[in-house]
């Protein structure tokens, strides 16, 4: 189904940018799904991820992590279910290293895992006419963020944001016919980027490979994006989780930044302050998505001290300076 998707897409208009307050269509089949199924599944995820499976439904999706022992995050996932399955939504480029570190916790379980990226087709929806266009194609903007409403095959998740933003799931059928409709609607096919920037603008961060196990979600603000539930019980990595919710003290923590370079930043740079006190670097980039040319929108997780420091945090030991700012959660 993903070639024949990418095939519909070269018979449409290329992707472009945009106005950033106009209504935007996106290609979001750079993310994967893992499909959890099995009579096991709901308690095996429970055991795997941080937040409080059991909460999640037929019209609530949620934020999670998935850690190794020591408590770093492999992957910071969508969960969401339909009929039976539970889906796990990540970078691509995630997908089998997440599911080859949950298949060594299998053992006896009754559960299957495997990649179902091409099962549901995955298209975004930004802009401040969203509930209407959505209302014209006979579906329903879901009340709150990481609500889900289904209409037959096709399902609606909503993001934060500071605009109305939707993630809508389906099959081809389904979603070429609502791409063709809502691009007769005028609505813009703009490129992933945009997406990229949409996400960090709502403080909402992704791993990739390069900052695989670089962090613990705490770092990345997971408690604040209702990721983690500290009165769920055990789950792989949640002692050190908890830890530092209760009796720790948190040196790190992610802000939003803007910096005007040359060279793009990427997930897992190195950032660096002077008044840093760390042998290591002084945080690493999380996100990073193009603005305009030469300046970037940065998620990026420091030093508490450093960024209280008043010394500036540059890209590099010599970069380009990052203007800093506490992230917030739009629309959550």
């Amino acid at each position: 189904m993903i070639t024949q998707w990418q095939d519909f897409l070269t018979t449409q208009a290329a992707p472009s940018s945009s106005d950033s307050a106009a209504n935007r269509l996106f290609d979001l089949t750079h993310f994967g799904l893992l499909a959890v199924r099995g009579a096991d599944a709901a308690t095996f995820l429970q055991g795997q991820l941080t937040n409080d499976i059991r909460a999640v439904t037929a019209t609530q999706s949620q934020l999670s992590g998935c850690c190794t022992q020591k408590g770093r995050l492999l992957a910071r996932v969508r969960v969401l279910q339909i009929s039976d399955t539970f889906y796990l939504q990540l970078p691509a480029e995630r997908l089998l290293a997440l599911c080859k570190h949950l298949k060594n916790y299998v053992l006896r379980s009754k559960v299957t895992l495997e990649d179902a990226s091409a099962e549901l087709l995955r298209i975004g929806l930004a802009g401040a006419d969203t509930a209407t266009l959505l209302a014209d194609c006979g579906l329903q903007l879901p009340d709150a963020v990481n609500a889900l409403t289904s209409n037959g095959e096709v399902h609606v998740i909503r993001l934060a944001g500071a605009l109305p933003r939707v993630e809508i799931l389906g099959d081809f059928p389904a979603i070429s016919a609502l791409w063709e409709r809502l691009d007769a609607a005028q609505v813009r096919f703009v490129t992933a980027d945009e997406w990229r920037l949409l996400d960090i603008q709502a403080g909402i961060p992704h791993i990739y490979d390069q900052t695989a196990e670089a962090f613990v979600p705490q770092m990345i603000n997971l408690q604040l994006l209702d990721g983690i539930s500290f009165r769920k019980g055990c789950y792989t990595g949640q002692e050190v989780v908890a830890r530092m919710q209760h009796i720790g003290t948190l040196k790190r923590q992610m802000y939003r930044a803007e910096v005007v370079t040359d060279t793009p930043p990427q997930p897992g740079d190195d950032l660096f302050c002077a008044a840093s006190t760390s042998q290591q670097a002084s945080g690493r980039v999380v996100d990073a998505a193009p603005i305009e040319t030469g300046r970037y929108a940065v998620l990026a997780v420091v030093e508490i001290s450093a960024v209280t420091s008043g010394e500036p945090v540059r890209l590099g030991e010599n970069g380009a300076v990052l203007v800093l700012e506490m992230t917030e959660v739009n629309g959550a």
